[in-house]
């Protein structure tokens, strides 16, 4: 269950499904083509191709 602590014109509706964040490649990887994302204890490699595509390793 999701709780919005505000009830200004930005609230969602009722029922709506909460936007996810939204992250810049570019940001994380600091202007270069690589950035490491860890989660649970484990670490992720993320790589930004020559072609501009996004790759996520273990």
């Amino acid at each position: 269950m999701t709780v919005y602590q505000s009830l200004g014109p930005d609230a969602p509706l009722a029922g709506a499904t909460p936007v996810p964040p939204a992250h810049d490649a570019r940001n994380l990887t600091r202007g270069g083509n690589l950035a490491q994302i860890a989660l649970d204890g484990q670490i992720y490699t993320l790589r930004i191709t020559r072609q501009g595509k996004l790759i996520l390793t273990k």
